[in-house]
This record gives C-alpha cells, sequence and structure tokens, in this order.
C-alpha cells in the first residue's frame, strides 16, 4: 500500500506539530482522513483492544527501508511485538508479529472524523482461523 502524498509541506507540518486548529476543527483542510500521511502517525500510540486487560504503548517510526511506510513495536512490558504499518485515504493497516517473521495478527482501521490523524479505530484479527475479530482503539499521545 502506498500512502498518498496530498499534502503540501505546510500543512503537513501543522498537523505533525498538533496544533490546536487542526485537532479541534473537524473541516479543517488538511485534515481530511484521506489526506492523512504515515509521518502524521509518528510518534507514540496508547492501543486499547477488546480482550486486553490493560492498554498496551503502540510506537510508529518512518520505515528505514519503505518510504511512505511506518515500522515500530508494540509494547506491554515483558512483551514487545514488532509491527509494520501503512496508511492510505484514512484506511490504516498494521501487521503484528512476534517472533518478527510470521505475522501473528493485522490490524485493518480508519482515521476518524476530525481527529486529524489523532485517532484510529478498527479491528484486530488474529492470525488463527476461527478467531473473532477485537475491536481496537490508536490515541496519539498528541491528543489533548
Amino acid at each position: 500500500m502506498k500512502p498518498s502524498r496530498k499534502l503540501s509541506g505546510l500543512i503537513t507540518s501543522a498537523c505533525i506539530a498538533g496544533l490546536s486548529a487542526c485537532a479541534t476543527v473537524p473541516s479543517s483542510p488538511g485534515c481530511a482522513n484521506e489526506d492523512i500521511t504515515a509521518e502524521q502517525l509518528v510518534g507514540s500510540w496508547r492501543v486499547e483492544w477488546a480482550g486486553q486487560a490493560a492498554a498496551w504503548t503502540l510506537l510508529l517510526r518512518p520505515h528505514p527501508e519503505h518510504e511512505g511506510s511506518l515500522r515500530g513495536a508494540l509494547m506491554q512490558n515483558p512483551q514487545h511485538y514488532a509491527v509494520a504499518a501503512d496508511i492510505e485515504e484514512g484506511e490504516f493497516t498494521m501487521e503484528e508479529s512476534h517472533d518478527g517473521q510470521r505475522i501473528a495478527a493485522t490490524w485493518l482501521g480508519k482515521v476518524q472524523a476530525g481527529s486529524c490523524g489523532q485517532i484510529i479505530t478498527g479491528e484486530r484479527q488474529e492470525g488463527s482461523a476461527g478467531q473473532a475479530p477485537q475491536r481496537f482503539e490508536m490515541r496519539s499521545h498528541r491528543v489533548r
């Protein structure tokens, strides 16, 4: 999946910086779900999903080998899982690996309207056949 590159540098910088206008005005130009880029998702996230007693921390960074994609870690001590993620037209996709080689779970979500890429909700599907998907919510630590 290749992220869209519709935002100008100025608008991207404003959203990355978490300016209040971007975070509080749902109809703000440049904060439309389809315009959110991977760069805007870089940072620390609080992640909750069904069946988990406590929140997890997700750390996303630019992927060093795939421009416009993300790589990082999903963490809850002592567990640390590798992840790779993409965003395209407001659709978020993330693969979670427990051993660094095989996909253990796939995350499919959408950027929430008016959040400027700061809140993503969707479903996490474990690799095991027959497992019901789990609802998740991700909130950027930049959200006030």
